[in-house]
C-alpha cells in the first residue's frame, strides 16, 4: 500500500509538503505529450493504452524481462500488454516505474493494493470502470493533476495546427505551448538532411541556398512559433565539441551536407558550433530560454531501432560532449551580449557538479538564474536521481533558484513525478533544518519551496 508519508522522514519535511508544496499548480515546461491528444480530449479505452501506448521506460523495462515485443510496440492489444506489464510489477523493486505506477493507480483511480499476475484482472475492470465513469481524458488528467501550463516539443516545420486549435478553444484554463527543436537541422550529416530542407523551405515560405538563408528560414519559423505563446526552445546534442570556423568554411559544408555529400569529424564540429551560436543569438532576440539536453546516445541498439523505431528504448546517456565545449559555446554568446536564458540538461549524472558550477559562471544582472542546472532528466529523474543532484549542487549552485521539475513524458498519467520531486525537495530541506544547518525563518522556508515548486517557472518561462 502506498503511504502518505512517502519519502517524508522528518517532520518538517511533511509539514513542508502538506502546507507549501502539495497543492501547487504544476508547469511542466518539457514534454512529449502529442497536442492532437490534448485537443481531440478522446476517452482513454483502457489502463493499457494509458501505460503503454507511448511509455518506453515501461518498453524498455518489459524487454529485459524477455517479453516479446509483440507485447511492448507489436500488435497485441492492451489489454494484453497491460497483463504482460502486471506480470513484472513486483520485480520491479527499487525502479521508479514501481512507485510512478502505485501513484497513479492511488490518485486517479483510488487503487492502493499493489499490482501483480494475481489481482491483475481485477485491477483492469475497476480502472476501466473508473475511466468510463468518469470520461477520463486527456484533459481529464491534466486537470485533476492541477496542471497550468504544458511545453510540447515540435519540429520548426510543424504548423502547429493542434496548438492554434487549442488555443482558440480555450480548454479548461490549461495553457499548451511547444518547444521550438531544430534538432534536423543541426545535424547536417545525418541522412536525410537535403529533404529536410526542402520541407523547412516550404514550411517558411522561402528558398534555402545557404547557411544564412537556413537561419533566416529558422528565425521565420520561431517567430511563427511565438504566435501561440511559446518562448522555450528545445535542443537535443548527442555529442558537441567545440571547433572554430569561418563564415566561407560553413557554407561551404553547408552546400557539401545537401549534396549528399560525407562530412568529416572537423566539419560536422564545426557546422554544429556555427548552428548553436547562431541559434542562441536568435533566441536572445526574441527573448526564448535555450534548452541544451547534453549527452544522448540515440539508439545504441541500432538493429532494434531500425526494425521498431526511434524513440522506443534504446537510446542510452554518453559523455562525449566536453563541458569545456559548452563554456566555449556560452563564452562566445557573452563576448557579443547575446546568451539567452539557458538551461543545461546533462544527463551524464558524473557531471551535474561539473555542469553546475559551469551555470554559476555565466550568471549576471538583473536576471535571477539566467543560466542554470535543469532538472533530473531521462535517466535521472526518479528518487534517488533528484536526491543525488540536490546533494551534489546545493553548494555549488542555489536550489532555491531552480525552475523544478518537468515530465518528459508521453504519458497524461504522469503528473505524480511532480509530486514525487515535491516530496524529495521537501524531505531534503526538513533534514537541512532538523540538522541545524539552516534556521530562517518559516516565511523564508515557504518562500524557497514555492519558488522551486511553481513560481521560478512562472517567472522564468516569461517575455
Amino acid at each position: 500500500m502506498f503511504r502518505e508519508d512517502y519519502l517524508l522522514t522528518n517532520e518538517t519535511g511533511k509539514r513542508l509538503y502538506e502546507n507549501y508544496a502539495k497543492n501547487l499548480p504544476i508547469i511542466d515546461y518539457h514534454c512529449h505529450l502529442l497536442p492532437q491528444e490534448i485537443y481531440e480530449n478522446r476517452q482513454f479505452i483502457d489502463l493499457g493504452e494509458m501505460w503503454l501506448a507511448h511509455d518506453h521506460y515501461k518498453w524498455r523495462a518489459m524487454r529485459t524481462f524477455g517479453i516479446d515485443e509483440r507485447y511492448i510496440t507489436g500488435n497485441a492489444s492492451y489489454y494484453e500488454k497491460y497483463m504482460k506489464f502486471a506480470e513484472i510489477m513486483p520485480e520491479l523493486i527499487g525502479n521508479p516505474l514501481y512507485i510512478w505506477c502505485a501513484l497513479e493507480l492511488k490518485r486517479y483511480f483510488g487503487i492502493e493494493e499493489p499490482l501483480c499476475k494475481e489481482n491483475a484482472e481485477e485491477i483492469y475492470q475497476k480502472t476501466k470502470a473508473v475511466i468510463e465513469e468518469k470520461h477520463m481524458t486527456p484533459r481529464y488528467c491534466m486537470k485533476v493533476s492541477n496542471v497550468e501550463l504544458v511545453c510540447t516539443t515540435q519540429d520548426p516545420i510543424d504548423e502547429l495546427y493542434y496548438h492554434k486549435k487549442l488555443e482558440a478553444k480555450d480548454c479548461e484554463s490549461i495553457k499548451v505551448w511547444s518547444a521550438f527543436r531544430p534538432d534536423k537541422a543541426f545535424y547536417a550529416e545525418k541522412q536525410g538532411f537535403s529533404d529536410y530542407i526542402n520541407c523547412l523551405s516550404q514550411a517558411a515560405q522561402m528558398d534555402i541556398f545557404n547557411f544564412q538563408s537556413l537561419m533566416q528560414a529558422l528565425e521565420k519559423r520561431l517567430e511563427y512559433f511565438a504566435e501561440i505563446g511559446t518562448m522555450i526552445s528545445d535542443n537535443g546534442i548527442e555529442d558537441f565539441t567545440w571547433m572554430d570556423y569561418s563564415v566561407q568554411e560553413i557554407e561551404n559544408i553547408f552546400v557539401k551536407a545537401i549534396g549528399g555529400k560525407t562530412l568529416s569529424q572537423k566539419e560536422i564540429a564545426q557546422y554544429r558550433s556555427c548552428f548553436l551560436m547562431e541559434m542562441a543569438q536568435i533566441y536572445n532576440r526574441h527573448h526564448f530560454v535555450m534548452q541544451l539536453h547534453i549527452g544522448t546516445y540515440q539508439g545504441a541498439n541500432k538493429s532494434r531501432e531500425l526494425h521498431i523505431g526511434a524513440a522506443c528504448g534504446f537510446d542510452c546517456t554518453d559523455d562525449s560532449t566536453r563541458i569545456k565545449s559548452i563554456g566555449e559555446l556560452l563564452d562566445r554568446l557573452t563576448k557579443t551580449d547575446a546568451l539567452p536564458k539557458t538551461i543545461l540538461y546533462p544527463l551524464d549524472a558524473r557531471n551535474i557538479e561539473n555542469y553546475a558550477v559551469l551555470a554559476a559562471g555565466f550568471c549576471e544582472a538583473p536576471i535571477r538564474a539566467k543560466v542554470q542546472l535543469g532538472a533530473p532528466w531521462w535517466f535521472n529523474d526518479q528518487c534517488y536521481g533528484i536526491k543525488r543532484q540536490f546533494e551534489a549542487v546545493a553548494n555549488l549552485y542555489p536550489i532555491a533558484l531552480s525552475v523544478g521539475m518537468l515530465t518528459d513524458s508521453r504519458s497524461f498519467l504522469s503528473y505524480p513525478r511532480h509530486e514525487l520531486y515535491r516530496r524529495v525537495l521537501c524531505n531534503y530541506f526538513g533534514e537541512l533544518v532538523e540538522r541545524g544547518e539552516y534556521f530562517s525563518s518559516e516565511k523564508d522556508l515557504k518562500k524557497v519551496v514555492e519558488n522551486v515548486c511553481y513560481y521560478n517557472a512562472k517567472n522564468y518561462f516569461v517575455r
